[in-house]
């Protein structure tokens, strides 16, 4: 278990916000980037905490910075 629980991907999208990213892309997935990483989040409630921890990886943040976010 990474130690992230499953998240909701709207407050996923609030937290990666509140890190500096913004929205590219609306689909069946969002994309978002903050002009270095480009992170593709699912929508589905909740996200599976081993996809988040890898999203969180990609975004260049740790678990502990996305929990403070969250």
């Amino acid at each position: 278990m990474p130690g992230l629980p499953g998240v909701n991907h709207q407050r996923a999208v609030k937290a990666f916000e509140k890190a500096g990213f913004w929205i590219t892309r609306r689909g069946k997935h969002i994309t978002m980037t903050d002009g270095v990483h480009i992170i593709t989040i699912p929508r589905a409630n909740p996200v599976n905490s081993y996809t988040m921890a890898g999203i969180v990886k990609d975004a260049g943040l740790s678990i502990k910075e996305f929990k403070k976010l969250v």
